[in-house]
């Protein structure tokens, strides 16, 4: 019932509840070890993996002595601050023994609404991608302040999987998916294997729904939320039971999961969201070659422009227009305005002489470009 076994891309969301023994308030290890064999099965046979984990105020709480007590924002800063080290460990020491190389990366939400924070972590995590590294990420308690943070990580994991286009979005869970209602409280509750419209009844066997599940701050309303978000960038998700063992091998061999459908791919939303969702803040006019290049699906290359027009920042949405005026396309330009007047008619390997960096060989990256329909 889920393409678990078939996304390119797959990111897991792991929560405190799962990586953190409630006994001793540290590390489960066990569990850790037997997610770590699911993992490289899953790598092993080509998919990329990205680990979105809670626990390092958990883990810090243990190291820095604060028991059970509730918390404010510094105690939670604090705590994050002693158990991130703690958190990057136990990944570590999981995954190494499958020859499993892992990077930390800590985001706010700044950094995935941020166009140009967004383009700058997102090619973070590609480059990781590319080096075959396992990120682990997680949100970065110790600066983030309460009006801004996502404060629970079934968002942040589905704003993840929409910055880097992922295929599939897994939220391991305390229950194994959704239910018309509280499994535990009404043993009439049906189960739900699939989602694909998100609709006022489901929201509302969310909001209803093993709705105080958890030891984390998620639930089942914050999980469909994410879901949602997800299939807005054309990312299914996946919803499942995380404490048994090998939980994702678990899934793969027919145990029960709520799969919540996407109704495009991540691609063709990732397009329609700059095309439509984004106000442009100036324009690049190219020469005819350029024009041809971008029709055919390539890169605009600064040899190309022929002018810019606006004051626009990295990040920022762009039209891209011809000589005569047509608009070929809209894209976010790699570079701001007064970088690109710069480099504007030269070639690709004169950009790091000319500004004395570089954000690549392209002003719009092909990937970042929609075309207008002909």
């Amino acid at each position: 019932m889920t393409d678990l076994a078939a996304a390119r891309r797959v990111v897991i969301k792991v929560g405190s509840s799962l990586l953190v023994d409630d006994r001793t308030g540290s590390a489960d290890r066990a569990w850790l070890a037997a997610f770590a064999a699911d993992a490289a099965r899953m790598r092993a046979r080509g998919q990329q993996l990205l680990i979105v984990s809670s626990g390092s105020i958990a883990l810090g709480r243990r190291r820095l002595g604060l028991g059970r007590k509730r918390l404010d924002l510094p105690g939670k800063q604090a705590a994050a601050a002693a158990g991130q080290s703690l958190l990057m460990h136990a990944w570590e020491e999981a995954l190494a023994p499958h020859g499993v190389t892992t990077a930390q990366i800590l985001l706010t939400r700044d950094d995935t609404e941020t166009r140009r924070r967004w383009l700058n972590a997102r090619a973070t995590v590609e480059t990781l991608l590319g080096l075959n590294v396992v990120p682990v990420i997680n949100e970065n308690d110790t600066v983030v302040t309460e009006e801004i943070r996502y404060g629970d990580n079934d968002r942040l994991a589905a704003r993840v999987a929409q910055m880097i286009g992922a295929d599939l979005l897994v939220l391991l869970s305390d229950i194994d998916g959704l239910y018309t209602g509280d499994p535990r409280r009404d043993p009439s509750a049906q189960h739900i294997p699939l989602v694909s419209e998100f609709t006022e009844a489901i929201d509302a066997m969310a909001g209803g729904a093993n709705a105080d599940a958890g030891v984390g701050t998620g639930g089942m309303a914050t999980k469909v939320m994410a879901a949602r978000m997800a299939a807005a960038a054309g990312c299914a998700t996946l919803v499942t039971l995380g404490s048994r063992p090998a939980p994702l091998g678990a899934v793969e061999a027919g145990a029960r999961a709520t799969l919540f459908e996407p109704s495009l791919t991540p691609a063709a939303a990732y397009k329609a969201w700059i095309a439509g969702s984004l106000a442009p803040q100036g324009a690049l006019v190219v020469d005819a070659g350029a024009a041809a290049a971008l029709r055919a699906g390539k890169s605009l290359l600064p040899a190309g422009v022929k002018a810019v027009e606006g004051r626009f920042e990295k990040g920022d949405a762009v039209v891209l227009r011809d000589e005569a005026g047509r608009e070929i396309g809209r894209g976010l330009s790699r570079y701001d305005a007064a970088d690109a007047e710069r480099i504007k008619g030269l070639k690709s390997a004169d950009i790091e002489t000319t500004l004395g960096f570089t954000e690549g060989s392209s002003l719009v990256h092909a990937d970042d470009l929609a075309l207008m329909r002909a």
